[in-house]
């Protein structure tokens, strides 16, 4: 027999039914199955490149859809969270404040790594034939070797703290 108080609790502060709910959780997994579908196309085909007339033009308006996607994503995120119910135990200033820590660290660590990666090699690059002279081996990915990926988990922790 399987003990599913835990599972209860949890849905008791989760409203999977909530359309912004279901919504978020589209968004959040539609993102990087685009990029992924769309940047593997290119890598066989080339077919943005020769569209835009350049990878490095291709590269650049992939990311700009990319970033487009994202801002859809987080307004999604926060509508969702606005429609959930609360915890009554995250309902203070210590829990706004560990997610605000938690977010700027995050947010840290995604800043500095489009700053080392720069946009094509933050945005597929690579995908377009566009290649980094050497492997970033500073900051951020001298701590973590996917800084990208958990700050932006970070980030959507904090803001769901706060």
């Amino acid at each position: 027999q399987v003990d599913v108080t835990a599972m209860a609790w949890l849905f008791s502060y989760v409203d999977v039914t909530n359309c912004s709910f279901i919504v978020a959780v589209l968004s959040i997994a539609f993102n990087p199955l685009f990029w992924n579908v769309v940047a593997r196309w290119e890598h066989k085909t080339r077919a943005l490149s020769r569209v835009f007339g350049s990878p490095h033009a291709a590269c650049y308006c992939l990311g700009v859809v990319i970033l487009m996607l994202n801002c859809v994503r987080s307004h999604c995120f926060t509508e969702a969270m606005k429609s959930q119910p609360k915890l009554e135990g995250l309902d203070c200033h210590w829990a706004y404040f560990l997610g605000l820590a938690i977010l700027a660290v995050g947010t840290l660590f995604v800043i500095s790594s489009f700053l080392a990666l720069g946009f094509t090699g933050t945005f597929l690059g690579d995908y377009f034939g566009i290649l980094m002279e050497a492997k970033v081996t500073s900051f951020p990915f001298n701590v973590l070797d996917n800084p990208m990926y958990w700050g932006s988990t970070a980030i959507y922790l904090g803001w769901s703290l706060m």
